[in-house]
């Protein structure tokens, strides 16, 4: 008999067996030592949660608004990069399920299908994150791309313009396009749905720099591509440039810190994306939760605040949410459910979360998502 799905970790146990593991590995895990990986999950589970009882918590409602646009729950999916390697034509079928189930997705910039691909397979506006490169006038050319396909947010990632070092993805020979070697000759063999979901899929490559950046599709390694094209001089100087190239709302991923919170702030975006890139950049920083409360204080306000890195449950949602949060995103969640079962895995995983943070609220005496504040975490947290 089947067993039944009832978590997120069930969802990865299903992706570890049915995705090749250089690109399992690839979304599982972190930089170095992973320990900012392992904190995030650690942080979560300090937190305790107040239970409440004889509270009325019928008809609870879980919608509110994020950039001001209403959504059927806090929660976005965030970019994450080679999705349509974790199953064939994965941005396509995670914008999809995003639109059913009433929530933003977000297009990474070294997503496998480009901005065009998806567009056109999907009715729903979404958000467009954009890699600074080396080649300014590149990157101008994305953020115009980004325009015509009408996305609804421009979300600049900051914390990746130098690769911290993932032993995995060395040890694993990470590439894009996938390489026939002897070493991963039969990991990809032995899972012919992955294989026939990747072959059948309209791109293989990163569908956004094809013909447009040297050496995007015939790379060695994804982390030497990087270091030969992502640009170390980013800094708060380029938000102009940026600007004039993308009126609409601007969202920065990648804030670990009160100060840079505030000059965030100063800057004049929208809202900000409190992230340690899910563990994958400097080990050793700390888990997002923990910082969390200390940024939301720094904006006091002005400007929304996102949340993400460790987010697999709807109880880590509900923390993050009475910690400041305007809503969460899930890149290794949303991911696992892809790799488990494509479209129809993104809209469980989904799912789960909104069931767990429902529940979640009943038992904490909460009946409206956009109005969870810190009095449900219990005195010590």
């Amino acid at each position: 008999m089947k067993t039944p799905v009832t978590n997120i970790a069930d969802l990865r146990e299903i992706a570890r067996r049915r995705v090749p593991r250089a690109f399992f590995e690839y979304a599982d895990r972190g930089s170095y030592d992973e320990v900012t990986l392992r904190e995030n999950r650690r942080a979560f589970e300090r937190l305790q949660l107040r239970q409440r009882v004889m509270q009325n918590v019928d008809h609870r409602s879980l919608g509110t608004t994020i950039l001001g646009s209403p959504v059927s729950m806090p929660l976005a999916i965030a970019p994450t990069g080679l999705t349509g390697l974790q199953h064939g034509s994965g941005e396509i079928l995670g914008a999809r399920a995003a639109a059913e189930a009433g929530i933003p997705f977000c297009l990474s910039t070294v997503s496998i299908c480009s901005i065009e691909q998806v567009r056109a397979a999907c009715d729903t506006p979404f958000w467009f994150q954009v890699y600074v490169m080396r080649d300014r006038g590149f990157t101008r050319e994305l953020i115009r791309r980004a325009r015509a396909a009408e996305c609804s947010a421009l979300m600049l990632t900051a914390d990746l313009t130098v690769q911290g070092q993932r032993h995995r993805e060395i040890k694993n020979g990470l590439s894009v396009p996938p390489k026939v070697t002897l070493r991963n000759i039969f990991d990809i063999a032995s899972k012919p749905r992955w294989a026939w979901s990747v072959l059948k899929a309209p791109s293989r490559s990163f569908g956004n720099l094809d013909g447009r950046i040297q050496g995007a599709d015939s790379l060695t390694t994804l982390a030497q591509w990087i270091a030969n094209q992502f640009d170390p001089t980013l800094n708060w100087n380029d938000l102009a440039w940026i600007r004039e190239e993308w009126p609409g709302k601007l969202i920065i991923k990648g804030i670990l810190d009160p100060e840079d919170a505030r000059l965030a702030v100063e800057h004049g975006v929208d809202a900000i994306v409190v992230s340690n890139h899910g563990g994958r950049q400097l080990d050793g920083a700390p888990a997002t939760i923990d910082v969390l409360p200390s940024i939301v204080d720094a904006v006091a306000g002005r400007i929304e605040v996102l949340f993400d890195s460790g987010i697999t449950s709807g109880q880590d949602l509900i923390k993050a949410l009475a910690l400041g949060a305007r809503a969460g995103l899930i890149g290794k969640a949303f991911l696992y459910g892809l790799g488990a079962n494509g479209q129809q895995g993104v809209a469980q995983a989904i799912e789960l979360i909104r069931r767990e943070l429902s529940v979640t609220m009943a038992l904490t005496g909460q009946r409206d998502a956009s109005r969870i504040s810190r009095d449900i975490l219990w005195r010590n947290a």
